[in-house]
């Protein structure tokens, strides 16, 4: 089975609340490299890969996110893997 890779944009309260930092600790409990960032408009950014089993597990937890967020949803685009060796947050 071959890596998989997504944009995840995350709307809702979810800056200023450590989504960033804790996006990064699941990323890297599931093996998931990639970034994130903030964006302009309050969403936050995501292109991550990774096994299947583990970016979905990764997914479902951005549509929760930190116990301070308050995720409204999260739109996933599928892209071809770029090869990321670690997470990052930019």
């Amino acid at each position: 089975m071959d890596k998989k890779a997504v944009i995840l944009q995350v709307f809702g309260r979810v800056q200023g609340v450590g989504f960033r930092y804790y996006a990064q600790k699941k990323a890297e409990e599931l093996g998931i490299t990639g970034y994130v960032r903030n964006r302009p408009d309050g969403s936050v950014y995501i292109e991550a890969e990774g096994w299947p089993e583990n970016l979905e597990q990764f997914t479902l937890w951005c549509g929760e996110g930190p116990s301070w967020a308050r995720v409204g949803k999260v739109e996933k685009q599928e892209i071809p893997p770029r090869g990321y060796r670690e997470f990052e947050i930019r």
